[in-house]
């Protein structure tokens, strides 16, 4: 994982792994939102295997994708959710992170 910190409630990584996720938990995550659509790419982990397991361990998740369409309205409004609604530190991911970044920085127009 290439877990980039974006400020104290908020980090950005590409495709994790449901192995991943002792390692998420252990360095202080407390929440997950997956901001990739599920079946992007031929052996991606499905959404509602990763969160299983991130549930198990007591992580808090959510899914927002982000299609090929970019950031739509609705994307920004369901991240403005997560950011309200669930606990941080939170740590977005995506295929690369470039996306969870950019629904990031969008919400936080809205949130002020």
């Amino acid at each position: 994982m290439d877990i980039r910190q974006i400020n104290d409630e908020y980090a950005v990584t590409g495709q994790i792994r449901i192995e991943d996720l002792e390692e998420i938990k252990a360095m202080g995550f407390k929440s997950i939102v997956c901001n990739r659509p599920d079946e992007e790419e031929p052996g991606q982990p499905r959404f509602a295997d990763i969160a299983a397991k991130a549930e198990e361990l007591g992580l808090e998740v959510k899914h927002v994708p982000v299609g090929r369409m970019g950031v739509d309205a609705q994307a920004v409004n369901g991240m403005v959710d997560a950011l309200d609604e669930m606990p941080r530190p939170m740590l977005g991911y995506c295929r690369s992170g470039a996306r969870s970044t950019a629904i990031y920085e969008k919400s936080q127009h809205l949130r002020g």
